[in-house]
């Protein structure tokens, strides 16, 4: 299934007018430098070196990094949160660290919408620029605030004011993050987002479409049609609910095509089944299947030129075994109409016959009955009327006949009945 194409739709407060795929403008003037970080000095270490003339001829800031060692400045760099690895070791003696507290205080300033806003307001800044992973997590957290049992946060001046702006807020970040999912292909992840979206406010269109998109791209047909069908009712005009309506429509057709030729097909598997079992009943063949057929790949007993009429001929796999040099031929399909001999005269002579035993005129057929014994089976009958109401037995679905030179076939009935002995 080809992917989904490319989404359209962006985050709530999107400026429409910006190209993002446009080429931002180069600076005309080289950036003035920012301020220097405040990397605290060993001044009585830079004194000492200074007295001794080997003071470094850099600037401030610079002077105050070479005073340290590796290991101090690894640990004063801890401290600046755009450096910061190790938060345990983020406080100084004290435990405090000035910077590191005013952003947390950033993160959890205002009420408990405000906050869910400002992760909104970060998770549409990183779709903007479609980092969706990133985007996704803001989102999360956001709705993670506003599900919070804390109450770490201050209290609103209008409390209908802060419902409104969590209700909203929730149901932007339910439907951002599904966009979200949806680009990571994410489906069921974008449906689940979507179904929270509908709960809080089931004429939003963007769900109708998302969900329709994801369930898509599932090939869950029946749903991804109801889903755009429900969304097209609130906006019938709506472009993109339009377009995905249309292409589930076209797999749908597809998927109705398929299923009629397989059911076309299991139609007519039936009835050449039953067909060929009727010709078997009418014909008086003994049949049965065990739990371990040998593997014939397409060979089967079949009628033939068509397996749907009555006047077909039946046919079958057919091996032909040479039981005192352990040899064997196989025939796929044995004509019903057609004799032993009639197959022999293509086969003979036989390869590895080397002593000339095997000729027409000089070997018996044989053929296993129902019972467990042996029918001499004439070489010149039809493979029919040797069949038909005997005490021969087709297992699996093949035809086994026994070729012996006359001159071995004593030694060849002697085996057998010494086996069936030992077996019984």
């Amino acid at each position: 299934m080809s992917a989904h194409p490319r989404i359209e739709e962006l985050p709530d407060d999107f400026d429409e007018s910006l190209d993002l795929n446009a080429v931002p403008p180069q600076p005309t003037t080289p950036p003035t430098a920012g301020p220097e970080l405040p990397v605290p000095g060993n001044e009585e270490r830079l004194k000492q070196l200074e007295q001794d003339g080997q003071g470094p001829k850099l600037p401030p800031a610079m002077a105050a990094v070479e005073s340290h060692t590796t290991d101090e400045l690894a640990d004063i760099l801890n401290k600046t949160p755009l450096f910061m690895t190790d938060i345990s070791k983020a406080g100084d003696e004290n435990g405090e660290n000035i910077m590191l507290d005013a952003l947390r205080a950033l993160q959890n300033e205002g009420t408990r919408g405000d906050v869910a806003q400002n992760f909104r307001e970060q998770g549409n800044e990183a779709a903007r620029e479609k980092r969706w992973i990133d985007a996704k997590e803001y989102y999360t957290k956001g709705l993670a605030v506003l599900r919070s049992k804390e109450q770490k946060w201050d209290k609103p001046e209008d409390e209908n004011e802060e419902e409104r702006l969590q209700r909203e807020v929730e149901e932007a970040s339910y439907i951002n993050r599904a966009l979200c999912n949806l680009e990571l292909k994410n489906y069921r992840s974008t449906t689940l987002d979507c179904a929270a979206v509908l709960k809080l406010n089931p004429k939003n269109v963007k769900a109708y479409y998302r969900s329709a998109m994801a369930l898509y791209a599932l090939d869950k047909i029946p749903e991804a049609e109801d889903v755009a069908a429900r969304g097209l009712t609130l906006d019938p005009n709506n472009k993109p609910l339009q377009t995905v309506s249309s292409k589930i429509a076209d797999r749908k057709a597809s998927l109705e095509r398929i299923a009629a030729k397989r059911k076309a097909e299991d139609e007519r598997t039936k009835k050449e089944k039953l067909l060929l079992s009727t010709a078997l009943r009418a014909r008086q063949i003994r049949t049965r299947k065990t739990g371990q057929p040998p593997e014939m790949e397409d060979a089967n007993i079949r009628l033939t030129p068509d397996p749907l009429s009555p006047e077909s001929t039946l046919e079958f796999p057919t091996v032909l075994l040479y039981p005192m040099d352990a040899q064997s031929d196989f025939i796929k399909g044995f004509p019903e109409a057609t004799s032993i001999e009639d197959h022999l005269e293509y086969i003979f002579p036989l390869p590895w016959d080397t002593k000339k035993e095997y000729t027409i005129q000089n070997v018996d057929c044989y053929m296993d009955t129902h019972t467990g014994g042996l029918i001499k089976a004439g070489k010149k009958l039809p493979l029919l009327q040797i069949l038909s109401g005997s005490n021969v037995e087709v297992v699996d679905e093949l035809v086994k006949i026994y070729v012996v030179p006359s001159q071995k076939s004593k030694d060849f009935i002697a085996a057998i009945k010494a086996r069936k002995t030992k077996a019984g």
